[in-house]
This record gives structure tokens, C-alpha cells and sequence, in this order.
């Protein structure tokens, strides 16, 4: 298990390079390494700085990634909250991914139809794997301390066989969603936590420094061979005395 790094920007504006930079970079060890390049995204705030900051990249190649959804909505593509949907037109738009780089779910099916059909796809793609390894996943945390769609004190916080899971009862809307399980997620090679704003200060103190109570779902991100960041603002670490580095804009990690 690789230490956790904690980086502290000035501002989410002053985090986005660095996270362009980070994912870059470790793409470009993927290609080398294994000859393409594994990305498991997340929504929220990561799609507007993704989409500002990938395509800003000098010399982009994104020919050989495959890009998953660490979670997703079941909702047409055309709707607000499809994960899938934003990234379409916000960023697959302005990189050269091809279209059988992006695996997404099948919105058609039932919720538990969809889960198996995502995974299955996931298997395909990670054929030599029984859970898939993602070179990186990047993960939000909302203010509940959840994690893709793992929520507190959800059962499906202690499910171990499968690699993609349906939850038809989301504390937060839309109820229907299909999420990717802890051993996925604690199987990549690194996983790249993205937090900012005042209103995570909280919850952030009690997921990096523990207290009272059952361990939050984003404590439980703890890669078995991978990297760990938590890059987070000035707004957010407000609370924190644990130890953590501080950089500037476009710092590379």
C-alpha cells in the first residue's frame, strides 16, 4: 500500500493542471508499460475541469485510452444527470477517444439488467483480470462522505463478488444508479480523490483524520498496491491537522 499524499492548492482553478498533468502522466506510463491507457471517471465538478484542462494538454494522444464511469446515473444520455452525457459533449467532443474507447452503460435496462450488463462489459475489457485494474480512477466525495455511488451505512459498502453493483434507493436523486464496488476501486493503480470548498472542510477532517462513528465511504479508498491523492483547496483543508503538502499552479505529482 502506497502513502496517501494530501495536496493543498490556493484554489480549484490552481488544482485543475496539476490534475490534467497527473493523468497525463500516468497515461503516459500506461502506454508504455502496457500499451493503453485505463480511466475510470467520475461526475460533478471533475467534468468542467477535465474538459478545461485535458484539452488544454500540449500533444494529447488519447487514441489508446479506454475511459468507465466510477458510477452512473440511469438516465438517458440527453438527460442533466447523466455522467456519460456531460462528458460527450463536454470533453470526448475535444480529444481524439475513439467511441470504442468509452464504456458506458445501457440506460434501457433495469437497473440490475444494467449493472450485469456494465459489468460484463468490464470483464470484456479486462479479460485476464478477475476484478478489472484501472491504471487511474478519479473520485469525488459529496458532503456526506460518499464515494461514487457507495453511501454510508449502504449494504453495498461490504459487497465483495461483484465489481459493479445496482442501487435502486440512493439517498441523493436520481434513486436509480449503478456503481463500481471497493474492490475495484481499491484494485487501480491509482486513485486521484478531487475535493474543493469550504462545505467538505468537515466531513474531509473526519475522512482523513478519522473520529467517531463508522468509517465514511471515502476512508475506505485505500488502493492494496496503488497510489492515493487527495487533491483538495485551501477552503476545503481548513480543518485539517493532519500532515499536507502545498503547491502551486500546475505543480506536477
Amino acid at each position: 500500500m502506497s502513502a496517501r499524499r494530501v495536496v493543498v492548492f490556493p484554489s480549484a482553478a490552481e488544482l485543475g493542471p496539476t490534475l490534467a498533468h497527473l493523468v497525463a502522466s500516468r497515461a503516459d506510463k500506461a502506454l508504455k508499460d502496457r500499451g493503453r491507457f485505463t480511466v475510470g471517471l467520475s461526475g460533478g465538478s471533475l467534468v468542467s475541469m477535465l474538459s478545461k484542462e485535458l484539452p488544454a494538454l500540449p500533444d494529447l494522444d488519447c487514441s489508446r485510452w479506454l475511459a468507465g464511469f466510477c458510477d452512473e446515473r440511469l438516465v438517458p444520455f440527453d438527460d442533466g444527470e447523466s455522467t456519460y452525457g456531460l462528458y460527450k459533449s463536454q470533453l470526448f467532443s475535444k480529444i481524439n477517444i475513439p467511441d470504442s474507447g468509452v464504456l458506458a452503460i445501457d440506460p434501457s435496462l433495469t437497473v440490475h439488467e444494467c449493472a450485469e450488463d456494465y459489468a460484463n462489459k468490464l470483464k470484456k475489457a479486462f479479460p485476464n483480470e478477475d476484478i478489472p485494474v484501472f491504471d487511474v480512477l478519479l473520485l469525488g466525495m459529496g458532503p456526506d462522505g460518499h464515494t461514487c455511488s457507495l453511501f454510508p451505512d449502504h449494504p453495498l459498502l461490504e459487497e465483495t463478488q461483484k465489481i459493479v453493483a445496482p442501487i435502486n434507493n440512493s439517498p441523493k436523486p436520481p434513486p436509480q444508479r449503478v456503481t463500481m464496488t471497493f474492490p475495484v476501486v481499491n484494485s487501480a493503480r491509482c486513485v486521484v480523490f478531487v475535493s474543493t470548498g469550504g462545505s467538505k472542510a468537515a466531513v474531509l477532517k473526519q475522512v482523513l483524520e478519522g473520529g467517531e462513528g463508522p468509517t465514511l465511504p471515502a476512508a475506505r479508498v485505500v488502493p492494496s498496491q496503488g497510489e492515493l491523492f487527495w487533491l483538495i483547496d485551501e477552503p476545503a483543508a481548513a480543518s485539517l491537522t493532519v500532515h499536507v503538502e502545498r503547491q502551486s499552479t500546475a505543480a506536477k505529482l
